[in-house]
Protein backbone atom coordinates (compact mmCIF):
# COMPACT_ATOMS: atom_id res chain seq x y z
CA UNK A 1 0.00 0.00 0.00
CA UNK A 2 1.64 3.05 -1.37
CA UNK A 3 1.07 6.93 -2.22
CA UNK A 4 3.21 8.64 -3.68
CA UNK A 5 3.48 12.47 -4.48
CA UNK A 6 4.99 14.21 -6.89
CA UNK A 7 4.77 17.45 -9.20
CA UNK A 8 6.72 20.02 -5.96
CA UNK A 9 9.00 22.35 -6.55
CA UNK A 10 10.07 26.06 -6.19
CA UNK A 11 7.47 28.90 -8.50
CA UNK A 12 6.84 32.05 -8.28
CA UNK A 13 3.84 34.05 -6.47
CA UNK A 14 1.02 33.94 -8.91
CA UNK A 15 2.19 30.64 -10.87
CA UNK A 16 0.75 27.56 -10.98
CA UNK A 17 1.63 23.77 -9.97
CA UNK A 18 -0.23 20.44 -10.15
CA UNK A 19 0.70 18.16 -7.26
CA UNK A 20 0.08 14.18 -8.14
CA UNK A 21 -0.58 11.43 -5.73
CA UNK A 22 -0.34 7.93 -7.46
CA UNK A 23 -2.20 5.29 -5.39
CA UNK A 24 -0.75 1.20 -5.29
CA UNK A 25 -1.44 -1.79 -3.65
CA UNK A 26 -4.69 -0.57 -2.34
CA UNK A 27 -7.67 -3.13 -1.84
CA UNK A 28 -10.03 -0.39 -4.12
CA UNK A 29 -9.25 2.34 -6.57
CA UNK A 30 -9.34 5.76 -4.86
CA UNK A 31 -12.58 6.38 -6.07
CA UNK A 32 -14.00 4.32 -2.84
CA UNK A 33 -11.78 6.37 -0.32
CA UNK A 34 -11.72 9.57 1.31
CA UNK A 35 -8.69 11.18 -0.68
CA UNK A 36 -6.98 14.61 0.50
CA UNK A 37 -4.49 16.69 0.55
CA UNK A 38 -3.07 18.44 3.41
CA UNK A 39 -0.05 20.85 3.82
CA UNK A 40 2.65 21.69 6.75
CA UNK A 41 4.85 24.48 6.90
CA UNK A 42 7.83 25.11 9.04
CA UNK A 43 7.15 25.54 12.74
CA UNK A 44 3.07 24.80 11.55
CA UNK A 45 0.68 22.13 12.61
CA UNK A 46 -0.74 19.67 9.85
CA UNK A 47 -3.88 21.33 7.84
CA UNK A 48 -6.10 19.86 5.74
CA UNK A 49 -6.23 21.73 2.12
CA UNK A 50 -8.75 20.22 -0.04
CA UNK A 51 -10.36 16.42 0.18
CA UNK A 52 -12.82 14.53 -2.49
CA UNK A 53 -15.18 12.29 -1.33
CA UNK A 54 -16.13 8.99 -2.68
CA UNK A 55 -18.87 10.74 -3.79
CA UNK A 56 -17.25 13.12 -5.79
CA UNK A 57 -18.11 15.74 -3.44
CA UNK A 58 -15.08 18.34 -2.27
CA UNK A 59 -14.34 20.79 0.17
CA UNK A 60 -11.67 23.04 0.59
CA UNK A 61 -10.17 25.36 3.39
CA UNK A 62 -10.87 28.94 3.08
CA UNK A 63 -7.46 29.96 2.26
CA UNK A 64 -7.01 28.11 -0.86
CA UNK A 65 -10.94 28.25 -2.16
CA UNK A 66 -11.34 29.32 -5.66
CA UNK A 67 -7.05 28.88 -6.21
CA UNK A 68 -7.07 24.77 -5.75
CA UNK A 69 -8.96 22.66 -7.23
CA UNK A 70 -8.78 18.63 -5.88
CA UNK A 71 -9.79 15.82 -8.51
CA UNK A 72 -8.97 12.51 -9.02
CA UNK A 73 -8.48 10.16 -12.39
CA UNK A 74 -10.43 6.87 -11.30
CA UNK A 75 -8.44 4.65 -14.53
CA UNK A 76 -5.05 5.72 -13.64
CA UNK A 77 -5.85 5.91 -9.80
CA UNK A 78 -4.00 9.19 -9.22
CA UNK A 79 -5.44 12.51 -7.29
CA UNK A 80 -4.32 15.39 -8.38
CA UNK A 81 -4.20 18.83 -6.65
CA UNK A 82 -3.86 21.77 -8.95
CA UNK A 83 -2.84 24.91 -7.44
CA UNK A 84 -3.55 28.25 -9.22
CA UNK A 85 -2.22 31.95 -7.61
CA UNK A 86 -0.05 30.44 -5.64
CA UNK A 87 1.38 32.98 -2.61
CA UNK A 88 4.31 32.66 -0.27
CA UNK A 89 2.07 31.13 2.53
CA UNK A 90 1.24 28.10 0.33
CA UNK A 91 5.14 27.24 0.81
CA UNK A 92 5.09 23.81 2.90
CA UNK A 93 5.27 20.45 2.58
CA UNK A 94 2.32 18.36 1.29
CA UNK A 95 0.49 14.98 1.85
CA UNK A 96 -1.42 12.92 -0.05
CA UNK A 97 -3.95 10.97 2.75
CA UNK A 98 -5.99 8.10 1.39
CA UNK A 99 -9.27 7.17 4.20
CA UNK A 100 -11.19 4.40 4.51
CA UNK A 101 -13.63 4.01 7.13
CA UNK A 102 -10.60 4.24 10.29
CA UNK A 103 -7.56 3.17 8.31
CA UNK A 104 -5.63 6.30 7.20
CA UNK A 105 -2.51 6.15 4.49
CA UNK A 106 -0.03 8.65 3.92
CA UNK A 107 2.50 9.50 1.70
CA UNK A 108 5.72 10.83 2.01
CA UNK A 109 5.13 14.35 1.08
CA UNK A 110 6.25 16.91 -1.68
CA UNK A 111 7.72 20.00 -1.25
CA UNK A 112 6.18 23.44 -2.53
CA UNK A 113 8.03 26.74 -2.32
CA UNK A 114 6.49 29.96 -3.51
CA UNK A 115 9.53 32.82 -3.49
CA UNK A 116 10.55 35.66 -5.52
Amino acid sequence: VQLVESGGGLVHPGGSLRLSCAASGFRFTVSSYRMSWYRQAPGRERELVAAIRSTGETNYAESVKGRFTISRDNAKNIVYLQMNSLKFDDTAVYYCKATLWTDDYWGQGTQVTVSS
